[in-house]
């Protein structure tokens, strides 16, 4: 189920996103489905949950986590945030537009559709150096989309040759051919174009 929406920046200019929407048709525990969400066509973000809070009866969305060495004042494990909106209005906009995205999936009702083109979103990028001996990370990340959303858990890896980047990742049940846990991103660019452009930056 797709839904287009956008949101103003400082400048009064739209950034349009896309989000779509699948049930979760076991309902067990508390997921009732999931959405991807795209800025522009160039970067997707993927595992935000839509969850039922049983006692007050009424969905809510859990943008996609990570479990943190630090614990609570209980001895909890904590969790943290990859990704997530930075101002309250793009907050409300755009879990608003999820729920909504949801209710339509449910009902089996066609999402909008739009053919114009896309342009890529803005973005700036803030970078701390990090050494540790013996690991090959030199950097820890963070995306910050038009000053409204922020994406968290981007490493700067030093390969045999270069360095290289990689997005935010979990890690699956699977295994590669070498017997390897597969990971799987929670949020990359999109296009080859947007990528290059992220990746430099």
């Amino acid at each position: 189920m797709n839904r287009v929406g956008r949101f103003p920046t400082e400048s009064e200019e739209f950034m349009k996103y896309s989000i779509h929407v699948t049930e979760d048709k076991n309902q067990e525990g508390n997921v009732r489905g999931f959405a991807n969400l795209v800025f522009g066509d160039s970067f997707k973000i993927t595992n935000i949950a839509i969850l039922e809070n049983k006692e007050k009866g009424t969905l809510f969305v859990s943008m996609p986590r990570y479990k943190s060495s630090e614990r609570d004042e209980n001895g909890g494990v904590v969790y943290k945030d990859v990704c997530n909106p930075i101002t309250k209005e793009f907050r409300e906009e755009l879990y608003d537009q999820i729920l909504e995205a949801y209710d339509r999936a449910k009902d089996h009702v066609k999402g909008q559709k739009t053919d114009e083109v896309v342009e890529m979103p803005e973005f700036s990028v803030s970078v701390t150096p990090y050494e540790r001996e013996g690991s090959n990370i030199r950097g820890l990340a963070r995306i910050f989309f038009e000053d409204s959303f922020i994406v968290n858990n981007v490493t700067i890896l030093q390969g045999k040759d270069n360095l290289f980047v990689a997005m935010p990742s979990y890690k699956t049940k699977q295994v590669d051919e070498q017997g390897k846990t597969v990971y799987q991103d929670v949020c990359y660019p999109v296009t080859k174009e947007f990528r290059e452009k992220l990746y430099d930056a």
